[in-house]
């Protein structure tokens, strides 16, 4: 599948659904599973290669562990890259499209809070004029995670839109508010499921077209690993 099929099955079709994979076995396993995309972990992947979430990992290493996964799977894959890893964007758009992704994650926070929207928006608008086509965004609103509004959301989410963001993601939105959310910021939306919810069918009623899990797949593996280890010894 190309980025522009890709693209397209964010507007018509069934609702993407993205369990996140982290390295080459779980995006083999979400594939065989019947992912028609497989859709990267920044967070799970960083926590496989030793960092931790929060742009910490190298953007060569992130990088590379992209590259292993779009070789591992026939599916097309798209890559949570946080905040682009401090790389300036034509380059970060470069160096993602030679791994083989057709799309990428990219968020409007770092650490330090949100970032100024029209900076992001820039940064956005030169990664579209470097990859054209090739690359489907998603710009993540992190406003939700710092106590914004939906109104904050929907500012924001127009602005990355205008800027040639393919899909907005309101991480976290409440709800009840993501009806308002996919009506005023127009386009595709990207909602967060969890393993305790809320579930894709609760997400896809309420107008999400993209559903992604986030590290919550791998957080859960995790703890069952935990809970496993007293019986392993």
């Amino acid at each position: 599948m190309t980025a522009e099929a890709f693209r397209a099955r964010h507007h018509s079709g069934p609702p993407l659904i993205l369990p996140n994979a982290w390295d080459p076995v779980s995006a083999r396993i979400i594939a065989a599973g019947g992912a028609p995309a497989i859709a990267t972990s920044s967070g799970a992947m960083a926590r496989v290669l030793g960092y931790d979430d929060g742009q910490l990992t190298p953007a060569a290493e992130m990088l590379t562990a992209v590259a292993r996964v779009v070789r591992a799977v026939e599916v097309p894959v798209t890559a949570d890259m946080e905040a682009g890893y401090g790389l300036p964007a034509k380059e970060f758009a470069e160096r993602l499209l030679e791994t083989g992704a057709v799309g990428c994650n990219l968020e409007d926070s770092l650490s330090t809070g949100l970032v100024d929207p029209v900076e992001f928006a820039d940064y956005l608008a030169e990664v579209r004029a470097t990859a054209g086509a090739d690359l489907v965004i998603n710009a993540r609103v992190d406003t939700f995670l710092v106590a914004g509004t939906p109104a904050d959301a929907v500012a924001r989410g127009r602005i990355y839109r205008r800027a040639g963001a393919d899909c907005i993601y309101p991480i976290f939105a409440p709800l009840d508010a993501l009806p308002s959310l996919v009506s005023e910021i127009g386009g595709p939306i990207n909602a967060h499921a969890g393993i305790d919810g809320p579930t894709p069918a609760e997400l896809i009623a309420a107008g999400a077209h993209r559903i992604s899990y986030g590290t919550s797949v791998h957080a859960h593996l995790m703890d069952s690993l935990q809970k496993l280890l007293p019986s392993l010894q």
